[in-house]
């Protein structure tokens, strides 16, 4: 059993998409994050270092936000998985990439897609 953190309503910007225009004026994408961890020896120390920094952590998920544009969400939710994963505490991620000002010829609330992902085992 693993417990959670959460991070929600990231908000960057970004030049990702399939059209022109998304790549050239950019766009708000908005990251939530859930991680599992095993907070049970943080909570014994009460040592950062026994747990994850999620402060470090939005700054790594930002910056792969806003570097290299990619055409699709799902591409950029994989990139932001594998920061996640890249620390040794995060058993799993979900991670969910909102697009609301996505190129919808419609009125709507959103364009999201959530994907979970877990650390290989050795």
């Amino acid at each position: 059993m693993t417990d959670e953190i959460s991070v929600t309503g990231i908000e960057c910007f970004a030049h990702h998409g399939v059209l022109d225009f998304e790549r050239r004026d950019g766009q708000t994408f908005v990251v939530d994050l859930t991680l599992g961890v095993d907070t049970a020896p943080a909570a014994a120390t009460d040592d950062l270092h026994d747990t994850v920094d999620y402060g470090s952590l939005v700054a790594a998920v930002t910056t792969a936000v806003q570097q290299d544009p990619v055409d699709l969400i799902e591409t950029l939710a994989q990139r932001i998985a594998d920061v996640c994963l890249a620390d040794g505490k995060v058993e799993w991620v979900r991670v969910t990439v909102h697009k609301p000002d996505a190129p919808v010829d419609a009125t709507f609330a959103d364009v999201a897609i959530t994907i979970t992902r877990r650390a290989p085992r050795d």
